[in-house]
């Protein structure tokens, strides 16, 4: 009896053995090609403006992006668009606070119109960078690189809306700080397309 139980832990421990020897290898490549993916991102993220920003936002698409400039370039381009989207979204309610003075309804206003500009531009750009290859290349990423700089300078000119002294209190405090770090993510999308860009110089 004990003889039998004792063949019996052998033949499972060779069988998890067996296991382990099958899976072992794959699992440390893909561990191997995580690490890899994680590093390319923090590199590439440290020659940004804003290199914390960029690899908190892109860390999570490691295995997607493995270590593709176009898809990191892509992937900081879709992030950025949903932040827009967010961002949109936000003055949308602001916008509908009680009490508003009349500069910063119109403030707002204008600021809702260059986002609206804004997301466009980041999804054109967004759709553009799919199909660029072959010989018109660099047309079609100067036109990425024209739409990202416009939505930069779009949000930009959003900020500068609530600038000044005669702009004071939660709301401007609200906007600025919103649409700053929109800003941030902007940039570092467009210094990685710059990146990408200048791989095919």
């Amino acid at each position: 009896m004990g003889a039998s139980k004792d063949m019996n832990f052998a033949t499972i421990l060779l069988f998890l053995l067996a296991i382990a020897t099958c899976t072992s290898p794959s699992s440390a490549l893909r561990d191997l090609a995580s690490g890899t993916s994680i590093e390319f991102i923090r590199t590439s993220c440290s020659k940004t403006t804003y290199p914390r920003l960029c690899f908190r936002s892109l860390s999570s698409y490691a295995a997607a992006i493995q270590t593709s400039p176009k898809l990191l370039a892509s992937t900081a381009l879709g992030v950025t668009l949903k932040d827009a989207r967010s961002a949109s979204a936000t003055m949308v309610n602001l916008s509908r606070s009680q009490g508003l003075k009349p500069r910063e309804a119109a403030a707002m206003q204008d600021c809702l119109e260059l986002l609206s500009d804004a997301v466009d531009e980041l999804r054109r750009s967004i759709a553009e960078m799919k199909d660029v290859k072959g010989p018109d290349f660099k047309l079609m990423i100067s036109d990425v690189q024209t739409w990202v700089s416009a939505a930069l300078t779009n949000e930009d000119t959003c900020s500068d809306g609530f600038a000044g002294e005669a702009m004071s209190g939660k709301v401007k405090t609200a906007v600025r700080t919103r649409i700053v770090t929109l800003s941030h993510f902007t940039s570092n999308a467009l210094a990685l397309i710059n990146t990408y860009a200048s791989l095919h110089g």
